[in-house]
């Protein structure tokens, strides 16, 4: 598992935690201040061109950050699929950002530089910050008559190589060439518009950008690992868990668990869909390997009590849905102890069992007869929490501490 993102909470405990957070808001405080970003003056200069101090302290943060990001996935130092990226809604979105650019150009600060101006005791930033105050509650009020309007175009975690269909590395020279671009384009209108001499400009400033292009180039070289990369790093690990059985879940913990109201239970069966049509059990939900793929945001994001339980006839295809799971940073997974056959010689009548078993049934295959296929109809589709409560079995669960994506976002 990539060391990136730390689990503060796991390695600070609770309160460890903030502490880290405050010296980090201290440093980024301190940056913008040093940077100017406390002066409205500087702020609202930008749109006339005179000074384009925030564009390029900020778009060079960005840069550099994503940069960074990539490079140190593609080594394996981060887990990319822990990091927050805000979901899209495309419309609202746009509509927000047409507001706050105006707010930006009347106020002379964004809500998060704002705070900074404010924080050093500055009258127009302390009057902004009451005004943000007052359009957050005024938001809240209202929001029920546009609510429709604000969850519309709704496109999930989308990204530019996801929406472009192309490589990670590609785009991030992409944008490192476009932000070059802008940068020297930034310093010609400051000359222009505000009678700046670039001849005073530092010339290290040259040389970071060649430096930022050369990490970009090198991400590109490096590429973003694969689903199989990703599973070799965690082989040897997670391989043992498997021959140790600490993952194989009994029946009877699986019906408890489903009946624990602190826990979330997801129920994902990989089986296939005429499997799954003639018996599944009650909630699970049909995903096949295929399908996976399009869940693992929804996986990922899952609350910290969350408890996912692959299913199969057996184990092998459910293993292996398991191995793409772990590999895809999906937190507290189990596979069901001998699949829905076992589910049913468990939970199911003895009349059915004695009846209706299959014998010499293939592996991986459902080993009894279903005579209609109606689902989860069938009453031993749903926990039997009495039955369970007196069976033996060695406790498996234990929850995993979630490593996000959490939240994030400037202002």
């Amino acid at each position: 598992m990539a060391p990136f993102p730390l689990p503060l909470a796991e390695l600070m405990g609770h309160w460890g935690q903030y502490v880290v957070y405050l010296l980090i808001g201290i440093a980024f405080g301190f940056a913008l201040e040093m940077s100017g970003f406390a002066n409205s003056k500087i702020l609202a200069a930008q749109f006339y061109f005179r000074d384009m101090t925030v564009l390029k302290v900020m778009f060079g943060a960005i840069v550099t950050a994503m940069v960074l990001i990539f490079l140190t996935s593609g080594l394996g130092l981060l887990d990319y699929s822990l990091v927050y990226v805000n979901e899209t809604y495309l419309w609202p979105g746009i509509l927000g950002g047409l507001i706050m650019g105006v707010g930006f150009i009347l106020g002379g600060f964004c809500p998060g530089t704002s705070l900074v101006s404010a924080a050093v005791g500055k009258i127009d930033g302390l009057i902004f910050v009451l005004g943000v105050l007052f359009g957050i509650f005024a938001f809240g009020e209202t929001v029920g008559f546009y609510e429709q309007f604000w969850h519309s175009s709704y496109f999930g975690r989308l990204t530019i190589p996801e929406w472009l269909g192309l490589p990670y590395g590609v785009v991030v020279v992409g944008i490192v060439l476009m932000a070059l671009f802008m940068f020297w384009g930034a310093e010609h209108l400051e000359r222009i518009f505000g009678g700046r001499d670039l001849s005073k400009e530092p010339k290290w400033r040259l040389y970071a950008g060649g430096g930022l292009l050369g990490m970009a180039l090198l991400v590109a070289f490096i590429g973003q690992p694969t689903t199989e990369e990703r599973w070799a790093r965690l082989e040897a690990t997670e391989m043992a868990r498997l021959a140790n059985r600490e993952v194989q879940i009994h029946p009877a913990e699986l019906a408890v668990t489903i009946t624990d109201d602190t826990l979330q239970t997801i129920i994902l069966d990989v089986r296939s869909e005429a499997d799954f049509n003639l018996f599944h059990l009650q909630e699970a939900r049909h995903a096949p390997l295929a399908v996976l793929p399009t869940m693992l945001d929804e996986l990922r994001a899952a609350p910290a009590n969350t408890v996912v339980v692959v299913v199969g006839n057996d184990e092998v295809a459910a293993t292996e849905a398991w191995k793409y799971l772990r590999a895809e940073s999906v937190r507290s997974v189990y596979i069901l102890e001998g699949g829905v056959n076992n589910w049913l010689r468990t939970f199911g009548d003895e009349t059915f069992v004695a009846e209706s078993a299959i014998a010499g049934a293939a592996d991986d295959t459902l080993a009894f007869h279903f005579p209609t296929a109606i689902g989860a109809g069938y009453a031993f589709a749903v926990p039997n929490e009495a039955l369970a409560a007196g069976i033996e079995y060695t406790p498996r669960i234990v929850l995993e501490v979630k490593r996000g994506p959490g939240g994030g976002g400037c202002g």
